[in-house]
């Protein structure tokens, strides 16, 4: 028998020299997963049995290849809410939370009406319908894999799914001029940026990259957020860190919107921008 302390260990020290950017945590988070236990509790756990080693090891060394985590225990954590994740879709990120928490700090009233668009796996959808039950929520995406996993995700809430392209004008003609809150993660990254290999290797290109300058897909939202929105609903979209102004000037420049303002992540990062749809003249 093996001590649970002493395989940690050693699997923290492992992933460190596999250039592990979180050792110690991804070592705690797959010991939880190959001694089938919430993370937790891998401290009250002792010694392990050699099944649980031989397993353990495995995720070690699949994640020492820089396979994500998250692909490896098939879950990522959001906010409130735990989706499934895998090959296809993006893996949500904890600094979209902060997009997340801005939108409900919002005063949208009772039964709100809240578009998700670029929706993926759906995390930011359930996230919101589960803290605003009330809320009619619709989510888009035009991905067949990731809206496989939004589909199972959503399985059992009220949240309506949407096979669509983002940047097709006419999108959703019945909410035109109805949406309180428009909230977008959509693929920014500049053409060519070199990233790290769980995301070059695992996230699909089609939901990282924005064109060359990141923001081919932003455009089109601010378009259709214009035209979604009532008069005084509310976007808020994600960026790239290097594209937080060129963010504010399109809605800037748009007209259609007022009150542009770039929003930072909880690590101080440009992370999004907001704006209000103007009154219709």
């Amino acid at each position: 028998m093996t001590r649970m302390r002493e395989a940690i260990d050693e699997a923290a020290a492992t992933l460190a020299a596999a250039g592990i950017g979180s050792p110690r945590v991804d070592a705690v988070d797959l010991a939880a997963e190959a001694a089938a236990t919430d993370r937790g509790r891998v401290a009250l756990i002792d010694t392990v049995t050699d099944d649980v080693l031989e397993r353990y090891r495995e995720l070690i060394a699949a994640r020492s290849r820089r396979i994500p985590v998250q692909h490896l225990v098939g879950t990522a954590a959001f906010g409130p809410v735990q989706v499934r994740v895998g090959p296809g879709v993006f893996i949500p990120r904890p600094e979209t939370e902060s997009l997340l928490e801005w939108a409900l700090a919002q005063p949208l009233g009772e039964h709100p009406l809240i578009v998700d668009l670029c929706t993926g796996s759906g995390a930011l959808a359930l996230a919101l319908a589960r803290i605003r039950p009330d809320a009619r929520v619709v989510a888009v995406d035009d991905s067949e894999a990731a809206l496989e996993y939004a589909a199972q995700n959503l399985a059992g809430t009220a949240v309506e799914l949407a096979h669509a392209d983002v940047t097709v004008p006419g999108l959703l003609p019945d909410l035109s001029g109805r949406v309180d809150l428009i909230v977008a993660n959509p693929p920014y990254i500049p053409d060519g940026a070199v990233l790290e290999p769980e995301v070059a290797d695992h996230d699909p290109a089609h939901a990282l990259f924005g064109g060359p300058d990141g923001m081919a897909v932003i455009r089109p939202i601010i378009d259709l957020a214009a035209r979604l929105l009532r008069p005084g609903g509310r976007c808020g979209i994600e960026h790239d860190d290097t594209t937080s102004a060129q963010t504010v000037a399109a809605f800037t420049d748009h007209g259609g919107f007022t009150d542009a303002m770039a929003r930072r992540d909880l690590a101080g990062r440009p992370r999004f921008v907001t704006a209000t749809r103007r009154p219709t003249t």
